[in-house]
């Protein structure tokens, strides 16, 4: 075990992990961060998914020792307000039903609405394609992408 050093929700962490220790695995066992969740372990899926960067990344193949001094945030740091419209426009549609992707939807969807706060169709399915939804709520989630659009520039 080594102590590596992680950027998480704006505070330096130190974790005694293994360096190729998955993010996934650090973030919640060793951080307590358990809002990111596991779904396929491949990378496939998208419920592992953070932010690096300000680029989502899935957290179950990403070894924490290739992370040193880059931001990372998960669900629980997410405080911008796109979050904040995101969030009220899932509530709003009542998108979520069983919840498992949903905080890597949520991810998902906060970064594309701050590179682009007005997004398309296409645009959304596009950013949206790698994260999965078992219970296949994505035209929810896609209206909601929309919805919190308009939050966001009644916002201003």
């Amino acid at each position: 075990m080594s102590q590596i050093a992680l950027y998480v929700n704006g505070i330096q962490q130190k974790i005694d992990s293994p360096p190729d220790t998955p993010l996934l695995w650090a973030l919640r066992d060793e951080l307590n961060l358990t809002g990111t969740k596991f779904g396929c372990g491949a990378s496939l899926c998208g419920a592992c998914t953070v932010l690096i960067e300000g680029v989502p990344s899935r957290s179950c193949q990403r070894p924490v020792s290739t992370l040193s001094g880059q931001e990372i945030q998960t669900i629980e740091g997410l405080h911008s307000k796109e979050a904040t419209a995101i969030r009220q426009a899932w509530t709003e549609l009542n998108v979520v039903q069983c919840g498992w992707c949903q905080s890597g939807q949520i991810v998902s969807a906060t970064a594309l609405l701050k590179k682009n706060s007005t997004p398309s169709a296409l645009q959304i399915d596009q950013a949206m394609r790698g994260n999965l939804c078992r219970c296949g709520t994505y035209p929810r989630i896609k209206k909601a992408i929309h919805l919190a659009a308009d939050i966001l520039k009644k916002l201003g």
